[in-house]
């Protein structure tokens, strides 16, 4: 029954909402280059796909964040809902670092420049350096990013270890380093299935932590650091 709810209803609700959403975003973008208003686009888009999947999101530890800051926010990856999650629930300035091979893609290639993402080229180390250097250096004015550290989503739902890159851009850009836990979501959409099941998911914010002063020789203390607090706040 839950299979033949997601292949007739909630899989075509999807596809016709990213399709419809991709227009709108296209049309703005004729119109309005600035990144604010394709994000508001993609805030609505995500909270259309938690409605039709039946992901009912519960937010802790919202009130840790300051409105309009700037932040590097770092949680657990289970989920291709994962992003419409945090999309939908964080009001934040979000800016995404996207793999390169997305920017190809019709109207999401088009949103994905035009609300100012940027670009991860992952089949050269020595360019996504600089991608994120580069990074660092946007992330004012408001702006904050989301990285998964563990490089791609859990298979088991079980925290993996992390990769360096979001304590670099943290520290690169002197900014609080934010953990974040999403409880639940591996039994709303697990990897390698196309099946979903409706059910809460806990959208957990930790305490921001600081990396004034802080160089990028300790990134890799920074990482262990968010990563035992993700840990703990998986529980």
């Amino acid at each position: 029954m839950v299979v033949l709810w997601s292949w007739i209803y909630v899989i075509p609700l999807i596809i016709l909402s990213t399709a419809c959403f991709g227009v709108v975003s296209f049309v703005i973008s004729l119109f309005d280059h600035t990144p604010a208003r394709q994000l508001k686009v993609a805030r609505v888009w995500a909270r259309s796909l938690l409605r039709i999947a039946g992901v009912k999101v519960t937010v802790e530890g919202l009130d840790r964040i300051q409105p309009g800051g700037n932040y590097v926010f770092v949680s657990n990856h289970v989920s291709y809902m994962d992003i419409p999650v945090v999309l939908g629930n964080i009001q934040e300035e979000f800016l995404f670092l996207a793999k390169s091979s997305l920017f190809d893609i019709p109207l999401l290639g088009t949103h994905l420049k035009t609300a100012g993402h940027v670009r991860v080229p992952l089949e050269d180390p020595r360019s996504a350096i600089k991608t994120l250097q580069h990074t660092a250096a946007l992330l004012h004015d408001g702006r904050s990013t989301l990285v998964f550290p563990e490089g791609g989503r859990s298979e088991t739902g079980v925290l993996r270890e992390f990769k360096d890159g979001a304590a670099f851009l943290a520290i690169r850009a002197q900014i609080p380093i934010v953990p974040v836990a999403m409880i639940g979501m591996y039994n709303i959409l697990p990897m390698h299935t196309l099946t979903f099941h409706r059910g809460p998911v806990t959208l957990r914010i930790g305490e921001p932590i600081s990396t004034e002063g802080m160089t990028t020789h300790q990134r890799g203390e920074l990482t262990e650091v968010v990563r035992q607090k993700i840990v703990e706040m998986l529980g």
